[in-house]
C-alpha cells in the first residue's frame, strides 16, 4: 500500500479518488452511484411503507442500507441498525435469539440506562420469546422514546436461514407492527427495512400473515451509463478517452456494481504498475484495450485472480446444495444455448421467467436476471468465464 501511495505521489494521481472494490461504501464516497432505488427506500420509508431489498451479493445493498440511515438521522429520525449475521447461529436457540434482538433494541436507544434490562426480562418470563418481543415494543420501546419516528434497518436476512427454529413469528411481528397503526397511533412511528440474498418466499410460507404482502420491494438495478458519471473522475487521472473506456465497462460488467468498481480499479492499477502519468489509447482502440483488460485480469485463471471473492461466491451459491445444483445448471445451460442461437430466433427460444424456486435461486446467484421477462445471463464476464463446458464438467 505504502509503495502504491509513493507511485501515486510521483505521478501526480489524486488519491483522494479511489475505487471502492467489496465492502459497503460510506454515505459521502465519491464514486457512490445514486440509483432509483435510493429514492424509492427513503421515500417508502418516510411515507410509513414496510421495505424490504432483496437482491444477490455484491450489488450494493449494504452501501444503500447506510447512505438511507445518513439520509434520515440528517432529518433527526432515530434509525437503528441490526445485522442478523452477529446474532445468531445454528446453535442459538429462539429464546437465546430473540434476547439478542431486544437487548441489541435497549442498547442502541440507550435504555439500558433507564430500565434494567434483566430485571425487565425476567419479568417476562411466562412469554414466548416473540411475545417478549411484542411487549418490549409496545410497553418500554414506543413508551420511552414517545416523538421520534424509529427506523429499524435489518441486514443480512438470509441469517435467518440458518437458524434451527422457525422464524415465521418474528416476519408475523413485523406485520403487526404495521397492523396495530390502525388501532395505536403510536405504532405509527415505527418502519421496517429489510436487506438480504433472500426472496419472501425462503423467508415465510404463511400467506396470509406474510407482511411482504403488505410490503413495498425496491428493486435494486445495476448501473446505467449515465448513472455511473462519478466514476469519471477517477479514470480521467490514467487514461486518455475516459468516457469511452467507462462506456465500455458498462458493456462488460451491464453494470453490476462489484464489477464495474473492480474494472476501475483495475484501470487505475494498470497505469501504476506502466509508471506512465496517463495511458494514451489510440482513438477508436479503446474497445480492444477494454477486452485485453478484462481477459487478462479477470477471465483467465479467474480462480486465482478473484481478489475479493465476486466469481467463487456465485459458484459456490449454484453447487452448494447437491440436491438443487444440478437443476440450476440444468436452466442455466439452457439459457446459454438459447443465446448461441439468439440470433436466428431471439423470441422464441428465450425461456420466460415464471418465479419458480430453482429460478429464484439462479437469480440470487447473481449470475442470470429478469430481462423483459426472459432469463439472461447478467454480462459478458459471467458468460467468458462461467461457459457451456464449465457447466458441462460440473454436471
Amino acid at each position: 500500500m505504502l509503495t502504491c501511495i509513493i507511485v501515486c505521489i510521483f505521478m501526480g494521481i489524486d488519491l483522494t479518488m479511489r475505487y471502492q472494490v467489496g465492502g459497503s461504501l460510506k454515505y459521502d464516497d465519491s464514486t457512490y452511484i445514486v440509483r432509483q432505488a435510493d429514492e424509492q427506500l427513503y421515500t417508502g420509508l418516510k411515507t410509513g411503507d414496510f421495505c424490504y431489498v432483496f437482491n444477490c451479493h455484491q450489488t450494493g445493498k449494504s452501501s444503500l442500507l447506510h447512505r438511507t440511515i445518513h439520509r434520515l438521522e440528517k432529518e433527526n429520525y432515530i434509525c437503528i441498525y441490526l445485522n442478523l449475521a452477529l446474532l445468531g447461529t445454528n446453535q442459538t436457540t429462539d429464546i437465546q435469539w430473540y434476547k439478542g434482538i431486544i437487548f441489541s433494541l435497549f442498547h442502541k436507544l440507550n435504555l439500558t440506562e433507564r430500565i434494567n434490562f434483566e430485571g425487565w426480562w425476567e419479568q417476562q418470563s411466562e412469554l414466548t420469546p416473540v411475545q417478549r418481543l411484542y411487549q418490549f415494543v409496545e410497553q418500554v420501546l414506543l413508551k420511552e422514546v414517545p416523538n421520534n419516528r424509529i427506523f429499524i434497518f435489518i441486514d443480512n436476512i438470509n441469517s435467518l436461514l440458518s437458524l434451527n427454529f422457525p422464524v415465521n413469528d418474528f416476519f408475523i411481528w413485523i406485520r403487526y407492527c404495521y397492523e396495530q397503526q390502525e388501532h395505536n397511533p403510536s405504532f405509527q412511528r415505527l418502519g421496517f427495512a429489510l436487506f438480504g440474498v433472500a426472496s419472501p418466499s425462503n423467508l415465510i410460507a404463511d400467506r396470509y400473515r406474510n407482511p411482504f404482502k403488505i410490503g413495498q420491494a425496491i428493486k435494486l438495478c445495476d448501473f446505467q451509463l449515465h448513472e455511473a458519471m462519478p466514476l469519471l473522475e477517477g479514470l480521467e487521472e490514467v487514461v486518455s478517452h475516459p468516457q469511452a473506456i467507462l462506456a465500455y465497462i458498462i458493456h462488460w460488467t451491464r453494470g453490476q456494481p462489484f464489477l464495474t468498481q473492480k474494472l476501475c480499479q483495475l484501470v487505475v492499477q494498470v497505469a501504476l504498475e506502466s509508471y506512465k502519468e496517463t495511458i494514451t489509447i489510440p482513438n477508436g482502440a479503446e474497445g480492444y484495450w477494454v477486452e485485453q483488460l478484462v481477459r487478462s485480469r479477470i477471465i483467465q485463471h479467474w480462480k486465482i485472480q478473484d481478489e475479493p471473492e465476486h466469481l467463487r461466491t456465485i459458484r459456490d451459491r449454484l453447487l452448494f446444495d447437491e440436491q438443487k445444483a444440478g437443476k440450476l445448471l440444468n436452466i442455466y445451460q439452457r439459457v446459454l444455448q438459447v443465446e448461441e442461437l439468439r440470433n436466428r430466433n431471439p423470441i422464441e427460444n428465450l425461456i420466460p421467467a415464471d418465479n419458480s424456486e430453482e429460478q429464484t435461486e439462479l437469480f440470487l446467484s447473481g449470475l442470470v436476471g429478469n430481462y423483459n421477462g426472459y432469463l439472461r445471463v447478467k454480462n459478458p464476464i459471467y458468460r467468458s468465464v462461467f461457459t457451456l463446458q464449465w457447466v458441462l464438467r460440473q454436471l
